[in-house]
């Protein structure tokens, strides 16, 4: 019974595991020249996007791409993907685990 049990709540909690997990975009390999494909940039000045707020990245990308963010290399990055796409890239990045941060020594 406790078998029947257990397996009945993995089907349950299945899909929501799944909806949590965004897919890797397709649209992903210009980002994470700068970026990182995990959101962890290693380059000087460009910030770490995993685990930034869902909302803020949606928003941050459409500003972008529609230039009311004037930052010329992000816009070319960006060039003209969709809102779907968009989303995908939000998704994927917020859904990282950021890196902690190094403390600094004085």
């Amino acid at each position: 019974m406790r078998i029947l049990l257990l397996a009945a709540l993995c089907l349950v909690a299945a899909p929501t595991l799944c909806a949590q997990t965004p897919v890797q975009p397709t649209r992903l390999g210009l980002c994470a020249a700068c970026h990182g494909s995990t959101g962890h940039a290693s380059m000087p000045g460009v910030p770490n996007l995993a685990g930034q707020q869902l909302d803020y990245l949606r928003d941050a990308l459409k500003q972008y791409r529609d230039g009311r963010r004037n930052v010329p290399v992000m816009r070319a990055a960006i060039g003209p993907v969709s809102d779907t796409e968009l989303d995908m890239l939000a998704r994927w990045y917020s859904a990282q685990s950021p890196q902690p941060q190094p403390q600094a020594h004085p």
